[in-house]
């Protein structure tokens, strides 16, 4: 990023936000400190009004606006891409929302882009497959989370036949296994929660703020539920061609990968509690597999190998 597109893109951060310090300002731009204040004392003398406030940081003067700019090509595809996606992997209320943004940010290309961006629009499909539709929207539980707001839930659990009411403190939103979840304290189990936003029946937002929390860090949370302490590790050796799909299927549980010519070793991390539904899908992909460790995960698949060819030859003699 140039100097000029990165003073433009410096005074459109200082108007979203309501205060930012220079250090926030470096980390955003992957600039030091020093050019910010360089930065900022360029943006000065150009005539935009950056009010700073030691220790607490800097911020527009109230009623300043920059004015409307134009879009890059660059930019325009972007917002397409952006959209497919949301259009895809959201629900039919924040469609619309992405639908009518993009409507807006259209009119104001000139006609020439506007015709190369629906034609990119009309040329592009995201193939993902869209998650389950469930009774709350998903910009109810966003608006919740943006404002900082404690949620009253009636979630319905996996292994439950009736929805029970959960006071929970949102801390994240994430979008894996095709589905949305929410990471929340919940108040009734006293610890982190994971609910999929698909079977969150009722929602209510309320007008209690959620409570600082500032030793929670999403990441490394969700890196902590992929890879639990009490993990299981599984070491198979596949060809190298069908590496991807294991990848696709097992995604964050892999923790090392090592590719010699045609083949493929990988380590990957299962619940104990996982361990037939390891050997299940390992089964499924016949030879092409190889089981190093553990022991126990290439007994498990022998047994259902044999089970499995027992319960066709039966069924074939009976039929």
């Amino acid at each position: 990023m140039n100097r000029t597109d990165r003073l433009v893109s410096m005074v459109m951060l200082l108007q979203s936000r309501r205060v930012i310090t220079a250090a926030q300002l470096a980390e955003h731009f992957e600039i030091t400190e020093r050019t910010v204040y360089r930065d900022l004392a360029a943006l000065g003398e150009g005539g935009v009004p950056i009010v700073g406030e030691p220790g607490v940081g800097y911020s527009l003067m109230s009623g300043y606006c920059l004015p409307p700019v134009m879009f890059s090509p660059e930019e325009a595809f972007a917002f397409v891409t952006g959209g497919l996606l949301v259009e895809r992997m959201t629900d039919a209320a924040m469609r619309d929302a992405i639908r009518s943004a993009m409507g807006k940010v259209t009119a104001v290309l000139p006609s020439g882009l506007q015709g190369r961006v629906e034609r990119l629009r009309k040329t592009m499909v995201i193939g993902t497959r869209p998650p389950t539709k469930g009774s709350v929207p998903l910009h109810t539980v966003q608006r919740a989370m943006a404002e900082g707001r404690v949620l009253r839930l009636d979630y319905l659990g996996a292994a439950r036949g009736a929805p029970t009411e959960r006071l929970v403190e949102p801390r994240g939103l994430v979008f894996y296994m095709d589905h949305w979840h929410l990471i929340a304290w919940c108040r009734l189990r006293e610890d982190m929660r994971d609910f999929r936003v698909d079977r969150i029946v009722r929602c209510e937002t309320l007008p209690e703020p959620i409570p600082p929390c500032p030793g929670f860090n999403l990441d490394e949370h969700l890196a902590k539920c992929v890879v639990p302490d009490c993990s299981e590790f599984a070491v198979i050796d596949v060809p190298a061609f069908i590496l991807e799909s294991v990848r696709r299927f097992w995604g964050p549980t892999i923790v090392e990968e090592q590719i010699s010519g045609r083949k493929a070793r990988v380590r990957f991390a299962f619940r104990p509690e996982g361990l037939g539904y390891v050997a299940r899908w390992l089964l499924s992909l016949g030879t092409d597999a190889e089981i190093l460790s553990p022991e126990a995960l290439r007994t498990k698949v022998a047994e259902l190998a044999h089970s499995t060819a027992e319960h066709h030859r039966l069924k074939k003699r009976l039929g």
